[in-house]
């Protein structure tokens, strides 16, 4: 005759004793062979690109915007470039030609109610040497966005709109990096 087989809370205890039972020190080993695996592929943190030029000079944008900060901020966390204010110690000027919002209704219901709208976000640019040569001729970075609305959540949607274009105000920076990191060097 065969014995019943062992409790749920049995199998459990036995299972636990088990692990108790691994060396500290063999855990230890395990943790970080689990934590180097990703190194050994390659893997590393995103860096921010290294720009070409040690110098820039932000021509055109609003003053203390908040895309303009996310930009320069961007730019000096290369660690190998400065945005500058007089063009004299400039070696390459970052020219904003445009930079736009929009906000169109996208969709409405049947009483004529907005239902979703388009976020947009535009900048062209351009970037030059103070002789004139162009590194980066005029550029146009647009970005899309819809909004689905309803006027019973108006105050949602208003910090949603926000974010949407604090989000693509960011891709935009990140574009306008990459782009800064293949020029190639002076």
């Amino acid at each position: 005759m065969r014995a019943p087989p062992p409790s749920r809370p049995a199998v459990l205890a036995c299972a636990l004793h088990e692990i108790e039972r691994v060396p500290a020190r063999r855990r230890l080993l395990q943790a970080a062979l689990v934590a180097l695996l990703p190194a050994g592929c390659g893997f590393q943190l995103r860096r921010p690109p290294t720009l070409n030029f040690a110098t820039v000079q932000l021509l055109g944008f609003p003053a203390r915007s908040p895309f303009t900060e996310d930009l320069r901020r961007s730019i000096e966390a290369s660690g190998s470039t400065r945005v500058v204010e007089p063009p004299v110690q400039a070696q390459v000027l970052l020219e904003a030609l445009e930079d736009r919002r929009d906000k169109s209704v996208a969709a409405q219901a049947s009483a004529g109610q907005v239902r979703e709208f388009t976020l947009r976000t535009r900048l062209r640019f351009r970037l030059r040497t103070p002789q004139g040569r162009i590194l980066i001729p005029a550029t146009e970075l647009l970005l899309t966005r819809d909004l689905s609305y309803s006027e019973s959540n108006a105050l949602a949607k208003e910090q949603e709109e926000a974010m949407l274009y604090r989000s693509m105000q960011t891709d935009i920076v990140e574009q306008v990096m990459r782009l800064l990191a293949a020029v190639p060097a002076l």
